[in-house]
């Protein structure tokens, strides 16, 4: 392959985003730490014909967004994003579909010292099979151990390194002798654009089952509120109405008015004298009528 100078890379990078820009409508930012290219070149394999991706300096996707903003004004809202070691994933195919084969690529990697962790690190009680002249490593670590047949065994399961934690060189060094390696790596979303708008990739795992449960459940209070200061609306008005009608069956009930729909509930009522077994029958008559309405 022929090299091209500087100035001609950085047109044709332009160019390739500009066009990438124009070709797809959806996009994810994703975080590229520890990816190295050989991960990285299968990745690309991975998504080939549904994806592109895209790396880059971050001030040359800055600067290539800011001046495609004259055809496309909504991609302004991604210059936010574009921090740290970031690049581009570009589809127009399910953008879940894709998320999944971006997960799916990631590779195990040791506890290097002065690395983030990326999850906790907990190691089980086990015999380690290192002789005893490493147990002051481990007291130095606050690691409870014993001695059997020769060798270390740890009595109970440790937390060494929490989420967030910097890894310190003595835990990398315990948990490459103990051949752990407790970190995964590969691109991580971290936001998702689609035709002009930016969300969170948690977006994503929403089903439609929980859309429904939030619109009920904002329904309900609407109604709530609605009743508690007497404001009608049009989720408060069928309440109002239920309510109502309880309020003529019970008037009903001790009183010689009566109506089509109290008749039933006045012949329950007549059947016996007892008042345990009237209320019974009261309140099961009026769950099956309000079933109805």
């Amino acid at each position: 392959m022929v090299r091209v100078d500087k100035p001609t890379w950085k047109a044709n990078y332009f160019t390739k985003i500009t066009q990438l820009f124009d070709e797809y409508s959806r996009c994810f930012i994703v975080g590229a730490d520890n990816v190295g290219s050989k991960q990285m070149q299968e990745i690309r394999m991975a998504l080939r014909g549904c994806a592109v991706v895209l790396m880059g300096k971050n001030t040359m996707m800055r600067k290539a967004i800011r001046g495609h903003l004259e055809t496309n004004p909504n991609l302004e809202k991604l210059l936010p994003h574009i921090v740290n070691n970031v690049g581009f994933v570009f589809t127009n195919e399910d953008l879940v579909e894709v998320r999944d084969k971006l997960l799916a690529n990631k590779k195990k990697a040791p506890a290097r010292a002065g690395a983030i962790a990326p999850c906790p690190v907990t190691i089980p009680s086990q015999n380690t099979g290192l002789g005893p002249e490493k147990t002051s490593f481990f007291q130095a670590l606050q690691i409870p151990t014993k001695i059997s047949r020769g060798t270390i065994e740890i009595v109970n399961d440790v937390q060494l390194v929490k989420e967030g934690d910097k890894v310190g060189a003595s835990e990398a060094t315990l948990l490459n002798m103990l051949n752990i390696s407790p970190f995964t790596y590969g691109l991580v979303v971290q936001q998702v654009y689609d035709q002009g708008t930016v969300f969170s990739p948690r977006v994503l795992d929403i089903t439609d089952e929980d859309l429904m449960k939030s619109f009920q459940d904002g329904l309900a209070k609407v109604a709530s509120l609605s009743l508690s200061i007497g404001y009608p609306t049009i989720v408060s008005v069928p309440h109002s109405v239920v309510n109502g009608f309880k309020r003529l069956l019970a008037i009903a009930a001790v009183t010689d008015v009566t109506f089509k729909e109290a008749e039933q509930l006045k012949e329950f009522l007549a059947v016996s004298g007892e008042a345990f077994f009237s209320l019974s029958l009261f309140i099961i008559t009026l769950n099956n009528i309000l079933f109805i309405v």
